[in-house]
Order: C-alpha cells, then structure tokens, then sequence
C-alpha cells in the first residue's frame, strides 16, 4: 500500500513510527558512488538530512563516499556484499543508467538491484548564443538534417556520455538518420562549453537546465528547447519543449536511488513509501528550490519499468553511434 503524497509532517512522522510492520534502527547508510561535492553525493546528504527531519528515520543516515569507475564500484559493492542488507540506499541517476546501458559495470545489469524511486530532475536543454540564426529547435534540425556537420554541439560530458546522447536522443526525435555524423565537442565542464557557444565558437550547447541559468539571465545564451514532457515550472516557464516544437524527445537527469535486490519485502516497501513521503513533504520542495531540481517522481509501480526502458532506449542509441557493438 502506498501513502498519498499529500501527507503533512505529523503524518509523515506517524507513518515513520508506526504505520510500517519494518522500520529502521540504527545507523542507515546511504552510498554515494563518487567523491564528496558530486551529484550523487548531494542526493544522499540533502536526503539523508530531510529523512532525519522528518523522522522518517529513528536514527541517523550517514553518506559514505565509495568513488569508482563511474559508479561500478557501488554498484558491485551493493551486488556482491550487500545484496540482503535492509537499511542501505545508493544514490543513483542518469548517468548510473547511461553506464548500464553501454556495459561498462561489467558482468553487472539493471535487473541487479531494486530500483527504490527518483526525487527530482535537472531536464536536458539545447541552447544557442543570443545572436545564433537559429529561432527554434526545428530551424535547427533542418539545418543538421540538410547538412549532418553543419550544427557544431558543444557540451560538458565525454562523448558517448549524458550530454552527447541528449543531442543525438533530439536528433533522432527530430528525424535526422546520420547520428554518427553530428559533431560534438567535449569540454571539461558545462561552464566551459557553454562560453564557447557565447563566444561564437560553437553553434549550440546541450546540457542540463541548472547549469545554464547564469548564461540565460544575463542574456547571453538562449535556449531553444528543453526536454521535459511539459513547460517547466516558475521562471522556466517560458521555454518551449521540444515536444511542442514537434520534437519527441525527454532528457530528464533524475537523480534517486536503488536498494540490494535481496533485502526483506518490508524493507524495500518502507523505503519506497519514505520516499514518497519525503518529495511530498515542504522540506525537500525547499531542497528542490534551492538546488535548481525540477519535479520528476515516477509512481513506485512505474520507476522500475522506466529505468529498463531508459536502458534500452540508451543502448540502442549508442549502438547506433558505434559506442557499442
């Protein structure tokens, strides 16, 4: 049974005490598969902080950091060693599916563990300089499909990696069929793609919608579409999807978490209701606020078979731009 998400904190605190046959005592640990200051790393301790508040915990949660290999080392650490553990959550996000995808957590897939719920989602955009020719996503498109090097993209991740394939997902969206042929550079970081694209160098920037805000406020970037299914909320609101430009494409960076595949039934339900409970709750709207993450909370029933599909989608794509075989 799941809770509505419209529960109030004394709810949430009596669902945390009694209304769970399991609860968690103790110490809970949450893994974050990198380095301290990461994504990952702030979607356990934002967490971990509001459950603690909320009291959807007794005791408390402790982030530890168990960097490697993309998250692989995680991800095997919760396969091979923690696979029955009741009171351990592993941050995860697009960049844990992308991973999957393209094999590179070896002998290591999705069906491994148990996919608890995602919290929020810093959405894909493509964006141009403020004086670029082109005055939408299809202006630019057309331009890629009548010459597939014509559109130089410009972003943060190697290639292969979450911002190429939000390019290549649009491209293929919008039609284009030589994926392989669209240039894309890679640069150390967002902040540094993107002055390339104000600078004239490149011709459009794909990344995520948080990194982007400084370049939009101060007018000298402009973004062409996000890929979200819907306008984005407050001062977003005035950017165009792709998807009413014609273009169906998503680019959600969900961030979330995954539990030991083997952990107890009880376990696995109460940490999926703690989650809803907590994105429901005033406190993490707040953590939302603050931290640029736009709403993305699939059903429990729905996450799992989001994830799977998010793979294949992402395997398929990759395979068609010669990443895998």
């Amino acid at each position: 049974m799941f809770i509505k998400r419209t529960l109030t904190f004394a709810a949430a605190a009596a669902f945390s005490m009694s209304a769970m046959a399991w609860q968690p005592s103790g110490k809970v640990e949450c893994l974050a598969p990198a380095d301290p200051g990461g994504g990952w790393d702030f979607t356990c301790r934002s967490v971990g902080n509001v459950m603690q508040t909320l009291q959807l915990v007794e005791g408390t949660v402790q982030t530890v950091n168990m960097a490697g290999a993309g998250g692989g080392v995680a991800y095997a650490h919760t396969v091979s060693k923690r696979n029955k553990d009741d009171k351990l959550l592993v941050a995860a996000s697009t960049a844990t599916t992308t991973r999957l995808a393209q094999k590179q957590f070896p002998g290591l897939d999705a069906d491994m563990v148990t996919w608890v719920g995602a919290l929020g989602a810093d959405y894909g955009i493509i964006a141009v300089g403020k004086d670029s020719r082109y005055k939408n996503l299809k202006e630019l498109f057309e331009a890629s499909k009548a010459n597939p090097r014509a559109v130089k993209f410009a972003g943060g991740s190697a290639r292969g990696g979450w911002d190429h394939l939000k390019v290549l997902i649009a491209a293929k969206a919008a039609g284009l069929e030589k994926l392989p042929s669209i240039p894309y550079l890679s640069y150390n970081n967002g902040g540094e793609a993107m002055t390339q694209v104000v600078g004239g160098q490149v011709d459009a920037f794909t990344g995520d919608i948080s990194e982007a805000t400084g370049f939009m406020e101060s007018g000298d970037l402009r973004v062409l579409a996000v890929l979200s299914d819907e306008r984005l909320p407050g001062k977003f609101n005035n950017i165009p999807t792709a998807k009413e430009q014609g273009i169906d494409a998503m680019g959600p960076n969900w961030r979330g978490f995954y539990m030991p595949k083997g952990a107890s039934e009880e376990a696995k339900e109460y940490w999926v209701n703690a989650i809803d409970t907590l994105y429901a709750s005033d406190e993490w709207k707040q953590v939302m606020k603050s931290n640029g993450l736009m709403p993305f909370h699939p059903d429990a029933d729905k996450f799992e078979s989001f994830v799977q599909q998010q793979v294949q989608d992402i395997a398929e794509l990759s395979r068609e731009i010669g990443l895998m075989k």
